[in-house]
């Protein structure tokens, strides 16, 4: 964890202090229920979110563990979410990714106007919310990808997370100015 794990939190740091949101494609937020928020790239993001993007960077390295939701039981991605959302923001995320995309706390934000603390969702098992991770800025995310692996911050940029994005949602407490 050494060198990278500060290389990655002083990135983080750096980027969160620019406020510089990655700019891509317009996402396909498919079952969406409202219309995504249109913030300003360059908005500043929210004191919420960058606490949710710091605390997040804390559990790199962790195992995963289908069904975890918890330090003791480790974490599968929306135990993760769940539990990151719990502890920082004090907000109860259901259990479920498909769950997770559907709450009521959460609303849709355009893949433009990412910022850190917004949840990524991505299609992998032919559903289109089947996995979830928070953005961390600069085009990074981190999440608890699959058994045998460890939580990890990735770019949504890569060929097959890229391919796969189907939407992203923000806390409403979070999202006010």
């Amino acid at each position: 964890m050494g060198a990278w794990y500060r290389t990655a939190v002083l990135g983080l740091a750096a980027s969160l202090t620019l406020a510089g949101c990655a700019t891509a494609p317009t996402d396909n937020v498919g079952a969406a229920t409202a219309a995504p928020a249109r913030a300003s790239p360059d908005a500043p993001p929210s004191p919420q979110g960058n606490e949710l993007a710091l605390a997040a960077m804390n559990f790199l390295d962790r195992p995963y563990q289908m069904g975890g939701q918890s330090l003791e039981t480790g974490f599968d991605c929306s135990g993760f979410t769940r539990y990151l959302f719990g502890h920082t923001l004090g907000i109860e995320l259901p259990r479920s990714v498909q769950e997770q995309a559907q709450a009521s706390v959460l609303r849709p934000v355009a893949r433009d106007a990412l910022q850190p603390g917004d949840l990524v969702f991505f299609n992998t098992q032919q559903r289109t919310f089947s996995h979830v991770g928070i953005y961390l800025g600069d085009g990074r995310f981190i999440h608890a990808p699959r058994t045998g692996a460890q939580i990890r911050a990735e770019s949504l940029a890569a060929s097959y997370w890229s391919r796969r994005y189907t939407g992203a949602r923000r806390a409403v407490a979070a999202a006010a100015p």
